[in-house]
């Protein structure tokens, strides 16, 4: 039997599958896509991401062909200000097509395996008279075909935000509200870019740029849900031609890749696990992308669920490991995510985002401090 099984071969979980096998685990990651595979995401490692990955050990690869970011523009319709990460700081953008596969790889350099093309049906359960339901492994289905019963001591959901192994435990949900979905593509010929990344505050829906390069910008339009527009093409469009500052800058934007769509974006989580279960990643909850820090937060979360499995094989006691890990997501990343859902209702109410235009005008520096938080630089 493998002692660990990951679920998922995104950030969170390479990053438990790194941590587990460095520490001499018999882990098993499992990932539905072959990789590398696109991914919709504003591709931006913020500086907390970049030193979580420095504490590692890990560099090189994309990292070192990556766009350097020094801070974010943010704006509202009345206000336009820039906040710069401290000096020596920087974000990184990567494509995740790139930075998923060099991170997998690095999780399998360590000693963990690899296999994709692999779909998790659902839980294998072990009762207990007595006990609660525990999961002792997964069933899945491999491309040929076939389906097997895969066993293991632990499980670590890092399968995203539609999570089959956290929805059949009953652990994830979507709110009711707010609904969000986002539209991403990549383009080129933006014009105005510059060594930040930027975020776009409007009334329904917000606009996030970023500097990719070889001459191409990420752009993601996060609306309500009632996306105006007939295809993700004419929503990305349509956000960009009717705003006065982007419109002018984005006249002559020629799509580099079809858009993608991904929605609903929040969901709830009330506790990181169960006994046999620990969730990872945006399988443990997610947000808002406005803030940019989601990798940071997944790959933390990774980091997290590796330490919570290793305490509970050193004690044998595999039903505990579910509550350290729950304790530790928040104490570690409790604040963080009460400002994310600040952030996430103040950017639902127009007069909200009036008032901290006004704000931001008379004082830039709360940007400045807001962008330094959400960017977790040190």
């Amino acid at each position: 039997m493998i002692d660990v099984l990951v679920v998922g071969a995104g950030p969170a979980g390479s990053v438990a599958a790194l941590v587990l096998a460095r520490a001499g685990v018999r882990v098993l990651m499992v990932e539905r896509d072959s990789l590398p595979r696109p991914k919709l995401c504003g591709d931006t490692l913020n500086p907390g991401a970049v030193r979580l990955l420095q504490g590692l050990g890990l560099s090189g690869g994309p990292l070192d062909m990556a766009e350097r970011m020094t801070g974010m523009l943010v704006t509202t319709p009345s206000v336009a200000v820039r906040g710069a990460y401290p000096s020596g700081q920087v974000a990184l953008a990567v494509p995740r097509v790139e930075f998923d596969h060099w991170l997998a790889h690095a999780a399998i350099a360590a000693g963990a395996h690899l296999e994709c093309g692999v779909r998790v049906l659902g839980p294998v359960w072990r009762t207990e008279p007595g006990r609660p339901a525990a999961m002792a492994g997964v069933s899945l289905r491999r491309n040929n075909g076939e389906t097997i019963r895969m066993p293991a001591m632990l499980t670590i959901a890092a399968d995203g935000r539609r999570s089959v192994l956290a929805r059949a435990a009953n652990l994830s949900r979507h709110p009711a509200k707010p609904r969000r979905w986002a539209f991403g593509a990549y383009a080129t010929d933006v014009d105005g870019m510059s060594s930040m990344g930027e975020m776009h505050v409007r009334a329904g829906h917000y606009v996030g740029l970023a500097p990719i390069g070889l001459g191409l910008t990420n752009i993601c339009v996060v609306t309500g849900r009632k996306p105006v527009g007939r295809t993700p093409e004419d929503v990305i469009r349509r956000a960009l031609t009717a705003d006065p500052r982007l419109g002018e800058r984005t006249h002559a934007w020629r799509l580099a890749a079809s858009p993608q769509v991904l929605g609903p974006l929040a969901v709830d989580c009330d506790a990181a696990g169960l006994p046999g279960l620990l969730l990872a990643g945006d399988a443990a909850g997610f947000v808002d992308p406005m803030t940019g820090d989601g990798m940071h937060i997944a790959m933390q979360g990774g980091v997290l669920a590796a330490e919570a499995a290793l305490e509970a094989l050193a004690s044998g006691d595999m039903a505990v490991a579910a509550g350290t890990l729950t304790a530790a997501r928040a104490a570690a990343l409790g604040s963080k995510l009460r400002f994310n859902r600040w952030m996430r209702r103040l950017v639902s109410s127009t007069a909200a985002i009036n008032v901290v235009g006004a704000g931001a005008r008379m004082a830039p520096s709360m940007v400045t401090r807001l962008v330094r938080f959400a960017g977790d630089a040190a």
